[in-house]
């Protein structure tokens, strides 16, 4: 072989050498493109541009233009309309509409977009954990109990790891209520199993479903079975973070993530428990305003503005949900307060010993046609159990409801009895509403809350006129601050001039309150059930000085006799409160009895087969009980009393 040969044959071989090597950079950077391409195509925010897009076709196509056929452009509106109405009722919180939405955005991504078993993962990679953040964990983790439980999912999840208990976290001084990044990274490594395509889908299609037409990360929360949920209520607010120059190097702390800020601030109420959702975010401060712009906006209540700084209303599935916003707080916030309403039965809401003579005697105010007041601080239970007593309110009684907002939903408990309730709005004062009332032929008046001093008055005049009997909640804390706040507001409102006066009309009116309590853990129970007994002033003067002979006794008479009177009427006693049952040590007790007078008159609002009862419960637990030395014998008939009619 010839040198020339040689070198020929090296020369090729080096060629096909490069060629080899330009062939493999080329795919290497093909693969590399292809890989950014899909990390960027397949990540959430493309998909959701995606999605945002799609609907919007859908919704605005001329289907005219379209040139389809007669049933065909038939079926094509009737899909348009529904998804319209199901765009529109998802932001309201009906689990409907958004279950419509979500198997739309579902299909979409499969169908159109070509979401897939390998390339999802670049959304979501549920095949590294390492790489979920604590948001992606709990979203799985729900969905995977939602699956099993259905609503009852994340109270399940909950008490199964025992994650509403007190715990200290680093850096905090006393324990509180929290759900860690570090408890959900250890519940994730022990339930986490493979998912399938479809039920990987499903997570992503709810993820952004919640960053479309959802609530953020307390979408799948809100419809849980809870009793609220609120956001914006803790950490740095937005305002705050611009403060650089008067707070230094505390903002150098803040600027490192170490202390929180306001969007990263999820709380839940559960089971009479405020609980911190530390291992959620709504990731920015934009999109915690997103959801408090969006959340209220059922039944067009009107527009959260810095001029109207909050908004009250309530959701499609009856959540009262109430935002706030700057200037009037610090911070965008919103709170959803759910109620317990197919639980909303005595026997469930009463379960301590002795319930068994606590229970009827609720049901006896209610049938006995009693003025009655649920008190107790927030959250402790006053709308659900006066959800529970109007059961007991006689068929033949029609009922009209007066709120500031739509909270009770007594019509979706009790279908089928004669039920109204009206509400105060922007062009109808309450007074308005309560006086048309007056002319719906009402027997019952159940006001939702007494929380300001007009609603106040309400109170007093429906219990005064055009009404058997009242139920209404109040936050009063003891039963002389329910009477005082009554009286105070019927002072400011200028009903009355005179405070005694004003007192005797708000005792005059009164009969009972039910006060409930929540506890430190989070249990909810009734403190006591106290009766109000009028303090009735007697006129005892008298005109014995004219008896007397002499005039200086005449004198001494009189003057004693005027002392006396005028002392008596400066009595600023106008009440007794008397605590008929209490809670002592877990267990509730009879205290006290009822007075002659309330037995006597419970007895004659109820029918003959509930007044025999009613004896029976009197009977059984009130015999002996107190300092009201009052006995009830077999005929009802009070010791050193009147007769009692219980027949």
């Amino acid at each position: 072989m010839t040198l020339n040969t040689i070198i020929i044959i090296l020369l090729a071989l080096i060629g096909i050498i490069f060629l080899i090597y330009i062939l493999t950079k080329k795919d290497d950077n093909l693969n590399v493109n292809i890989s950014e391409r899909d990390s960027k195509m397949y990540s959430v925010d493309q998909m959701t541009k995606f999605i945002k897009l799609r609907m919007d076709e859908i919704t605005r196509t001329n289907l005219m233009d379209a040139g389809l056929s007669e049933e065909e452009l038939k079926r094509r509106k009737t899909k348009k309309y529904e998804l319209k109405k199901a765009l529109k009722g998802c932001t309201y919180g009906d689990v409907n509409d958004k279950k419509y939405v979500k198997e739309l955005i579902f299909d979409l991504l499969h169908r159109e977009y070509g979401v897939n078993q390998v390339n999802i993962t670049n959304a979501i990679d549920f095949d590294n954990v390492d790489n979920l953040t604590s948001n992606d964990k709990f979203d799985i983790l729900l969905y995977m109990y939602k699956q099993q439980f259905g609503y009852e999912g994340l109270t399940k999840l909950i008490q199964k790891y025992s994650l509403d208990e007190l715990k200290t976290v680093y850096g905090a001084s006393e324990p509180s209520y929290v759900i860690t990044p570090e408890e959900i990274d250890d519940i994730f490594a022990k339930e986490y199993d493979y998912l399938s395509f479809e039920d990987r889908l499903s997570i992503l299609s709810q993820r952004i479903y919640q960053n479309y037409k959802g609530f953020s990360v307390v979408d799948e929360i809100r419809d849980m079975n809870i009793d609220g949920i609120s956001g914006g209520v803790s950490g740095l607010p937005e305002s705050f973070m611009y403060q650089v120059a008067q707070l230094g190097d505390y903002i150098k702390q803040t600027q490192e993530k170490t202390v929180p800020r306001a969007y990263d601030s999820v709380w839940i109420f559960f089971k009479g428990k405020s609980i911190q959702m530390a291992c959620l975010s709504f990731g920015s401060f934009e999109e915690l305003k997103r959801v408090c712009q969006n959340i209220y906006k059922y039944n067009n209540p009107g527009q959260l503005s810095d001029t109207n700084g909050y908004k009250i209303n309530e959701m499609k599935d009856g959540s009262r949900v109430v935002v706030v916003r700057p200037s009037m707080s610090e911070s965008w916030a919103f709170f959803v307060r759910k109620f317990d309403t197919p639980n909303a039965v005595l026997e469930n809401l009463i379960k301590q010993p002795g319930k068994e003579f606590v229970i009827p005697m609720l049901k006896f105010l209610v049938k006995g046609a009693r003025v009655t007041a649920l008190t107790g601080e927030q959250g402790c239970g006053k709308t659900t159990m006066l959800m529970a007593m109007i059961k007991y309110i006689y068929p033949t009684l029609n009922i009209r409801v007066q709120e500031t907002a739509f909270e009770l939903h007594l019509r979706k408990v009790y279908p089928n009895r004669n039920i109204l309730t009206f509400r105060e709005t922007d062009t109808v004062s309450g007074q308005e509403g309560l006086d048309l009332q007056k002319k719906t032929d009402g027997a019952v008046n159940i006001l939702g809350e007494v929380a300001t001093d007009a609603v106040a008055a309400w109170m007093i005049q429906m219990a005064q006129v055009a009404s058997k009997f009242t139920i209404f909640t109040h936050h009063a804390k003891t039963f002389e601050n329910l009477i005082l706040s009554l009286r105070n507001s019927l002072l400011k409102i200028g009903m009355f001039n005179n405070e005694k006066v004003a007192e005797i009309q708000v005792v005059n009116v009164m009969n009972f309150e039910v006060h409930l309590k929540r506890g430190f853990d989070g249990s909810r129970f009734i403190e006591r059930i106290t009766e109000c007994i009028p303090v009735k002033e007697k006129n005892e003067y008298t005109f014995d000085h004219r008896n007397e002979s002499s005039l200086e006794g005449k004198l001494d008479k009189f003057m004693d006799n005027a002392t006396h009177y005028f002392t008596k009427i400066t009595e600023t006693e106008t009440f007794k409160a008397v605590n008929i049952i209490e809670y002592h040590n877990g267990e509730y007790v009879v205290t006290n009895k009822i007075s002659d007078e309330n037995i006597a008159l419970m007895a004659e609002n109820m029918s003959e087969e509930d007044q025999k009862a009613f004896r029976e419960f009197l009977d059984t637990y009130f015999v002996g009980v107190g300092n009201n030395n009052t006995t009830i014998d077999g005929t009802g008939m009070a010791t050193g009393g009147r007769r009692i009619v219980i027949e």
